[in-house]
């Protein structure tokens, strides 16, 4: 009898259908049934041994709350036996509906129950509590994981047992991953984590990698990936990264129509075993990124979401560096400028912030200046140790592409159909905060509103390092000092200006957007510990973005 190993998570969801990816033991007949008839049903795939289903379900109402069962060849093996938790549902909105999207990034996994947490209590987990006991009160329509859903490169103490007993951790990676049953190793810890399990069966996700997905800095600079691919085991390991994360990640964020008309996908589940097929477009993402899109979009009513892919699409030759190649940036403009007046929110995920604090900002604007050569072959070699050594690694390090990006948003906002916010949504940086555009040009600047909102981690360690950093980073000091960083590199003055509004925040957090017609509202909760019961999320913020 096929048993369910991983999952259900929800994933797509829209007025009147979805999508339901889960993994059996074996290979079986995969089906969800929901309480008023609607349905679906998929044969499982298989990749390297693991035997997947994307179940599309269809003839939802809009505007309803349906509970859901999943079956493996008739069996119901959802929701568990005795579980604690209530009936997993899919809701499925209706024309008008208030859109809340809960987002944040770098989740470690929590430790087996019982165990000390030595970073605190999980902002998913808390999360999943506070809608389980209040099923009928507010929750997410949508959760955005915007990179680091697993750690490639810092694997728990219970994942090096479970290394150690498979292979001699002398030999490189030691005591990271290897290869993709390595890898399908680290969501059954991150995803059976039995809060989290029920959150992501009940709340549909959108997610994209950032570099810990496969390695810390990932497509960093050239030379750092020249130095990679001369290892005996970055091959296996980005391969089995990009492979993974096709699997667990990148299908559940495509609607169904876009599964239809993709060939891999039709491959992978005619064959009987999706292996080397996969294997072979992984290898060919990895040396060609641009035969690849990660990026997506998705509609939430008129709220539109672009997720971009800000580590795999880079162009990291150093005359011409991007974060984007060619054909990610046109799609980007392409899905910002359609249909202008159709939506009211424009959301544009991406891993990596926008806005960073100003010093930071500025010592990345430098650092990229240095690796060009514009000081000569001594100060490239120097900027290119710092770059790894302080990840130097954000837009700011790719300044066409900030100046890209920072050119769009003003085009995209601007105009009698304007959307009424635009709103950049990161993590990856260990702490939150606001921050507010103002372009030094105001001719140039859009009518919407313009903010960066930074959120992470959910679950991980934030050093008193981090904290002390940050701060210092936003301070008017620390601003006249990443002036002269900029006077060094010879660095052009950035269109836009900006200022903290709000933050910084360190602990394990999430912020939620609240969208209402062209309203929008936003707070921030952090998962803090209470004596004698569970731990739960606490709001330590709110803010109206637009009335």
């Amino acid at each position: 009898m096929a048993g369910l190993r991983l999952g259900p998570l929800l994933r797509y969801a829209d007025g009147s259908s979805a999508t339901v990816w889960v993994e059996a033991s074996r290979p079986c007949a995969a089906e969800v049934r929901c309480a008023d008839g609607a349905g679906g049903e998929m044969r499982t795939f298989q990749v390297e041994g693991h035997h997947y289903a994307l179940i599309p379900v269809t003839g939802l109402t809009p505007g309803t709350s349906q509970a859901y069962e999943v079956f493996l060849d008739g069996t119901r093996v959802w929701p568990l036996p005795d579980s604690p938790f209530p009936p997993s549902v899919i809701h499925t909105p209706a024309e008008g509906d208030t859109v809340r999207v809960a987002f944040g990034s770098c989740r470690w996994a929590a430790p087996p129950a019982g165990e000390p947490d030595p970073v605190g209590p999980d902002a998913l987990d808390t999360l999943a509590s506070r809608i389980a006991a209040d099923p009928e009160g507010e929750r997410p329509d949508v959760l955005l994981l915007l990179g680091d859903q697993v750690y490639a490169d810092e694997t728990s103490p219970t994942t090096r047992r479970w290394l150690a007993a498979r292979r001699d951790l002398s030999d490189p990676p030691g005591n990271e991953v290897a290869d993709y049953e390595e890898y399908t190793h680290l969501y059954y810890e991150s995803w059976l984590d039995p809060e989290v399990r029920w959150l992501l069966s009940t709340v549909p996700s959108c997610m994209i990698f950032d570099d810990h997905d496969v390695i810390d800095d990932w497509n960093t600079s050239a030379a750092w990936v020249e130095d990679m691919r001369a290892t005996g085991w970055w091959q296996q390991r980005v391969l089995s990264g990009l492979m993974s994360y096709w699997v667990h990640q990148h299908l559940g964020n495509l609607s169904p129509a876009s599964l239809a008309a993709d060939p891999l996908y039709a491959a992978v589940r005619e064959s009987p075993d999706g292996t080397d097929l996969l294997r072979a477009f992984a290898a060919k993402a990895d040396m060609d990124p641009a035969s690849v899109r990660w990026s997506y979009r998705r509609d939430f009513g008129r709220v539109r979401l672009l997720m971009v892919d800000t580590r795999a699409a880079r162009v990291l030759d150093e005359q011409s560096r991007a974060m984007l190649d060619p054909g990610e940036a046109k799609w980007l403009r392409e899905q910002a400028l359609e249909e202008p007046g159709s939506y009211d929110h424009l959301l544009i995920g991406t891993s990596l912030p926008w806005l960073l604090p100003n010093l930071v900002h500025d010592a990345e604007a430098w650092n990229a200046a240095l690796c060009r050569g514009e000081k000569g072959a001594r100060w490239a070699r120097f900027g290119e140790d710092l770059r790894r050594r302080a990840d130097l690694e954000h837009w700011a390090a790719f300044p066409a592409s900030f100046e890209a990006l920072t050119a769009l948003i003003a085009e995209a906002g601007s105009g009698s159909r304007a959307p009424a916010t635009i709103l950049v949504l990161s993590g990856d940086v260990h702490h939150a905060y606001v921050a507010e555009p103002e372009w030094r040009t105001p001719s140039t600047g859009p009518d919407a509103r313009v903010y960066q909102l930074t959120c992470s981690p959910v679950h991980n360690s934030i050093p008193l390092s981090i904290r002390l950093g940050f701060r210092f980073g936003w301070s008017g000091v620390a601003r006249a000092i990443g002036r002269r960083f900029s006077a060094h590199g010879s660095c052009s003055v950035p269109p836009v200006d900006w200022r903290r509004t709000s933050g910084p925040w360190f602990g394990n957090q999430l912020m939620t957007l609240t969208l209402r017609g062209r309203s929008a509202l936003l707070r921030l909760d952090q998962a803090k510990e209470r004596k004698g019961a569970k731990p739960h999320l606490v709001k330590v913020a709110e803010s109206e973005l637009a009335r």
